[in-house]
């Protein structure tokens, strides 16, 4: 795969390529009895949504609108802090995977879902 080049006009230092950054690509195939359809989801993507699942005010929310219900049901659970730093890396490491699947699974009805990086 040929790498792109970006140099910055001021300082000369080249941009992280974009071929190989977060451009790179996790596909969702859903194959139903009646659709087929493909859903390309760019890495930059996940990055966002870490960042947001990780911000204190979602994880407070989200402990807020679970504690009635799990006061009824006598639960003691709190939902775990999710660690932006400890995710991160992890995204960064499947980009070295292009190709493997993640999740293949059928249902009895037919249904399928693969994910692949």
């Amino acid at each position: 795969m040929a790498k792109l080049l970006i140099l910055n006009r001021l300082t000369g230092i080249p941009f992280q390529s974009l071929l190989n950054s977060d451009w790179l690509m996790m596909y969702v195939k859903v194959k139903a009895k009646d659709v087929r359809f493909t859903i390309p989801v760019p890495y930059v993507f996940l990055n966002v949504a870490i960042s947001i699942l990780s911000s204190k005010f979602v994880q407070q929310s989200a402990n807020k609108w679970t504690k009635e219900h799990f006061e009824r049901k006598n639960i003691d659970f709190t939902i775990p802090l999710i660690d932006k730093k400890t995710l991160k890396p992890i995204v960064q490491e499947l980009k070295n995977y292009k190709g493997i699947v993640l999740v293949d699974v059928k249902a009895k009805d037919g249904t399928e879902v693969k994910v692949r990086l």
